[in-house]
């Protein structure tokens, strides 16, 4: 988002060890702790953090099963990573050796990590269906547990790990915020050798030009994803890698790689071809300068804003007759009813670039009402008024009230 303060004490371990001992010795002095995966996911106050931050600062992508190849029909190949790696690094390796299972979470930004707090999903795909175990620290009992996917309790958007940062939805817990009772060290997942995965998201098949279900080529998949992703504007500014603060925190190949297809976008929807701009050779060449090149506002977000609310039967019966409504689960287990968060916020009259006043430096983007924008200069106060004005508005037109998806450190919608 571009927003925060100062940080007391920055920590970034190397090793497994050092990631326990950092937390660890935060616990121990009382100290405020978060532990962060790529930033992405964060609305930080603008006054500083007198605490302790964590980024793993560990990377590694193995496949155990190359030692012992799977036999029989079975097609499954096991990949761990640890949790720092870049989250899109890692799909583009699985989809680069030819394995299905997390092609439709292409462009989410953050690290591997963080992908199983939050539950990471988009265009059909969750997390949570390719989770085999992660491995944790668990701070309260002070030692490391691995947990089944079965163990990790995923819901939308939502986790057995993320829980032990709330009391409710939306509302910190007085002991772990914000960072989760278990800290995630690495993930394994279990994937599948596939040619093909399936178009599980109607938008993806229209975008692909194929019929919901179909099977296509899962590296034609991803770039589909990417694409749609680009023409919303949710993806991240690739530029951001060339922030001295954010090296070595992706792999430079997919750093030269997204920020060549992000001035490719740029240049086809200004109508002009590639070799029009000259910074376009020096992107060509991989050289890494960041000058010249020009800020895309509608990527400076956290994607998605608020989450889609999942409502009763008797609380989305009162919605109107063309809101958009799916079937979900309700935290306790029973049937619910889930509709579009962007959708009801567009219908309570906050249209695609809307600021709180003329000269706001923050705004929803002009491309996708659920994200808010930071258009330069925005302090976290410009986004928490842009994301109060929002959420007051929904709730008075629909009655229903949004909670946010980033977590919010040091700061407060009430």
């Amino acid at each position: 988002m571009g927003v925060g303060g100062a940080i007391r004490t920055f920590v970034e371990p190397m090793s497994r060890v050092a990631v326990i001992e950092a937390v660890e010795d935060a616990d121990s002095r009382g100290l405020p702790l978060c532990v962060v995966g790529g930033g992405s996911n964060i609305l930080a106050s603008s006054d500083a953090f007198d605490g302790v931050v964590v980024r793993d600062a560990r990377r590694n992508i193995t496949v155990p099963d190359e030692a012992a190849p799977v036999e029989g029909g079975d097609r499954t190949v096991h990949v761990s990573a640890e949790a720092g790696a870049n989250w899109d690094d890692f799909v583009a390796f699985t989809v680069g050796i030819g394995l299905a299972g997390v092609e439709g979470l292409s462009g989410i930004p953050g690290t591997v990590g963080a992908s199983v707090v939050q539950n990471i999903g988009a265009y059909g795909q969750e997390v949570a269906s390719a989770v085999e175990s992660v491995e944790v620290w668990d701070r309260e009992a002070k030692k490391t547990m691995e947990l089944a996917a079965a163990d990790l309790k995923f819901g939308y958007r939502s986790s057995l790990l993320k829980s032990t940062m709330y009391s409710a939805p939306g509302v910190p817990a007085d002991r772990f915020f914000p960072t989760p009772r278990y800290v995630v060290l690495s993930v394994t997942f279990a994937l599948q050798h596939a040619v093909t995965g399936t178009v599980g998201y109607a938008q993806l098949a229209k975008a692909l030009g194929v019929e919901l279900g179909a099977a296509m080529p899962i590296a034609r998949i991803r770039s589909a994803v990417l694409k749609v992703r680009a023409a919303k504007g949710m993806l991240e500014d690739a530029t951001r890698y060339l922030n001295p603060a954010m090296q070595s925190t992706k792999r430079q190949a997919n750093i030269d790689e997204a920020i060549r297809e992000q001035e490719a976008h740029r240049l086809e929807d200004d109508g002009r071809q590639a070799s029009d701009d000259p910074s376009a050779a020096r992107i060509a060449d991989g050289i890494a300068l960041g000058e010249g090149y020009v800020t895309d506002w509608n990527r400076h977000s956290c994607g998605s804003f608020f989450m889609n609310p999942i409502l009763s039967a008797g609380d989305a019966a009162r919605l109107p007759d063309d809101a958009p409504r799916f079937d979900a689960t309700l935290p306790d287990g029973t049937a619910g009813v889930k509709t579009s968060a962007a959708w009801l916020i567009d219908h309570a009259g906050f249209h695609k670039g809307y600021k709180v006043a003329p000269d706001a430096r923050a705004s929803l983007s002009t491309l996708h009402t659920l994200a808010l924008t930071n258009r330069g200069g925005a302090t976290s106060a410009d986004l928490l008024a842009l994301a109060r004005a929002v959420r007051d508005g929904v709730r008075a037109k629909f009655g229903v009230t949004l909670v946010p998806e980033p977590v919010f450190v040091g700061l407060s919608l009430d």
